[in-house]
């Protein structure tokens, strides 16, 4: 056998050297292989004529039109050949994930200009640098906006074609049954007595139940099951778009306001009212929710004991509001992650602090300011700073006038009975210390430059400080009804026994949010069908053999490889061999049984002879021998 095949190959190796298909040109060869080489890439064909889509610029301005209207043509359908492949896709999915990464190590200017330009004035050379490429508006920013849309355009462009061959897929019939099954990776077969009509009758019943697309193509039965892999495909692009389009629907129209508010005192949502706004490139003043609310009451308790000393337990709000200009009151509490929901709108409460109450009086004992201060918070134990400013109506010991600025420092929990330094030790009032120091002139408010409210500028040129007898800087730590003097009879400041609360809230209006959420479920759902799902196919055929008896084959071809498949068709195949059990071959058993009793008669020939002179024993059974062997 060995020296046989090595002939033949050998032979085949002679021939298929001296076939002139061997002396074919490399154009033929390049040929046969262009239909199998077309589908590696998508990139324009190259050719020898000049033109990089085929064909040669016909002479004349009607041969150039021409030439130049086919090359416009193919490099677009080329561009977006390339814009709509998943690589072109999974590339600008992961740049923008890594164009948003600046927006979180670099200050912008949409969440705090006040860093942005703090930043630029520590780093003269990389904030212009910064400037000029968009880093401090990341998410506004021409190539961040760039990258967006042609993602869009991509998306869109993978979904549309995906979407009609499905449909198409739907509307059509499982393909017919392939020539050969026993190729298929998953095969069973038997013979039965069922007629093939019943066999395929009982299968599309059995296919049926199990939720198959089925029907009779020829001699067999075709299956189709796991249409929901591709539709989960195409509903997490979908939603992808929803999201895409949610996400840029809640920038161009969405607000974003912070209010610092003091116990007492009331907010209307109108652009003036806001401590700090910022809005999208498509909002206008009529979009803000009407409505208003006073600040009734802030309640804060906090752990006395343990490792989480000092750590909130209630933080809440009581607050009093009303829906557009004639709503009715009500009153309601905001909450940590319980915002107030009015209509798009929702207030958030962000933060707490005190605010002193202080009293300023001039050299006559008049009353020129008397009112709550908000201090802001520099760490978790409130400990804060701000300013004290009076504006109008101060004159001093001369009777000229003059605006008064006070630097203050509060801490609600003095450490060590009036000795230490101004730091918290607990965010309750146990033991509340407020530490001024006095400085009068121009506080440069009349100026037209805006100014920070809870900061002093003590360095201006029209602001002196007021100095005791020593030259110093006239200071003090006051305690709740305590007063400190200013020299030369200029009057006095007091902190008030009453410390009042304070509450910052954000109002956020963005619109979309809903869909981006549906989309993000949606996403989620989508990848999990189209991760999870099998999309495969079963046949089954029913013949009739040479020896009339039919012959069931039954196959299973997955889109991918699993090992549930054959699991799967097993399953089938035993509901369907219910239907029509395997044949037991009757007549085979009884020629194997003659044969037997044949081989044992032959035996008995054999027997060596018996005395002729021995009659016949009655007990030896020749006849029922003879007999069993007739039947």
């Amino acid at each position: 056998m060995s020296d046989t095949r090595s002939t033949d190959v050998q032979s085949e190796t002679t021939d298929t050297a001296e076939t002139p298909a061997a002396a074919e040109p490399a154009d033929t060869a390049a040929d046969d292989l262009g239909a199998a080489g077309s589908q590696l890439s998508t990139a324009p064909v190259e050719t020898a004529v000049p033109g990089s889509f085929g064909g040669s610029r016909a002479p004349g301005a009607k041969g150039w039109i021409t030439w130049t209207a086919r090359e416009i043509i193919g490099w677009a359908r080329w561009f977006w050949r390339q814009l709509t492949s998943m690589r072109v896709a999974l590339i600008l999915l992961f740049l923008l994930s890594l164009a948003a990464v600046p927006g979180s190590l670099i200050p912008q200017t949409g969440q705090n200009a006040l860093k942005v330009q703090d930043f630029k004035n520590s780093h003269k050379t990389l904030g212009e640098i910064y400037d000029k490429l968009g880093l401090f508006h990341v998410y506004s920013s021409v190539w961040f906006s760039a990258i967006y849309i042609l993602l869009f355009i991509s998306l869109i462009g993978c979904i549309v074609p995906r979407t009609g061959q499905f449909v198409g897929q739907l509307r059509s019939r499982p393909p017919a049954a392939p020539k050969r099954l026993t190729r298929l990776p998953a095969y069973a077969t038997w013979r039965t007595d069922a007629d093939p009509e019943q066999v395929r009758e009982a299968a599309l019943a059995v296919l049926g139940r199990r939720r198959f697309r089925a029907h009779v193509a020829g001699d067999a039965v075709a299956a189709e099951k796991g249409y929901l892999r591709e539709a989960g495909n195409l509903l997490f692009h979908i939603a992808l778009v929803v999201m895409l389009v949610a996400f840029a629907w809640g920038q161009l129209y969405k607000t974003e306001g912070n209010k610092l508010i003091v116990e007492g005192d009331g907010f209307s949502n109108t652009l003036t009212q806001y401590d700090d706004f910022k809005s999208g490139n498509l909002f206008t003043d009529d979009d803000l929710v009407p409505f208003s609310f006073t600040l009734n009451k802030f309640t804060g308790t906090y752990e006395r004991n343990g490792p989480n000393k000092g750590t909130p337990r209630t933080y809440q709000a009581n607050i009093t509001y009303s829906v557009g200009a004639y709503g009715k009151d009500k009153n309601t509490t905001i909450k940590v992650n319980e915002p107030l929901n009015i209509g798009d709108a929702k207030v958030y409460l962000v933060s707490h602090g005190y605010a002193p109450v202080v009293t300023v009086r001039d050299g006559k004992g008049n009353v020129v300011f008397h009112d709550a201060v908000p201090l802001l918070p520099i760490d978790p134990n409130v400990t804060s700073q701000g300013a004290i400013k009076v504006l109008d109506g101060f004159k001093n010991a001369q009777g000229q006038s003059e605006q008064l600025g006070f630097p203050a420092f509060f801490v609600p929990t003095f450490a060590g009975a009036g000795q230490g330094t101004m730091f918290s030790q607990f965010p309750a009032l146990d033991y509340p210390v407020l530490a001024v120091s006095a400085y009068h002139g121009d506080l440069g408010v009349n100026a037209g430059i805006p100014q920070n409210v809870y900061q002093l500028d003590t360095k201006a040129r029209g602001l002196k400080p007021y100095k005791d007898a020593k030259g110093d800087i006239v200071k003090a730590r006051l305690l709740p009804g305590e007063t400190m003097k200013l020299p030369g009879g200029n009057g006095s400041i007091t902190f008030d026994k009453q410390i009042k609360e304070w509450a910052g809230f954000q109002v956020v209006q963005q619109p979309g949010t809903g869909w981006a959420l549906g989309g993000a479920i949606a996403a989620i759902f989508g990848l999990a069908a189209s991760l999870f799902i099998q999309r495969r196919r079963v046949w089954v055929r029913a013949t009739t053999g040479a020896d009339g008896v039919t012959v069931v084959e039954m196959a299973a071809l997955g889109r991918s490889e699993s090992a549930k498949v054959p699991e799967e068709l097993g399953d089938l195949a035993a509901l369907v061999h219910e239907h029509a059990p395997t044949k037991t071959d009757e007549s085979d058993e009884t020629e194997s049984s003659d044969e037997t009793e044949s081989s044992d008669e032959s035996a008995d020939d054999v027997t060596p002879d018996a005395d002729p002179e021995q009659e016949p024993d009655a007990a030896t059974p020749v006849p029922a021998a003879e007999g069993a062997q007739k039947k």
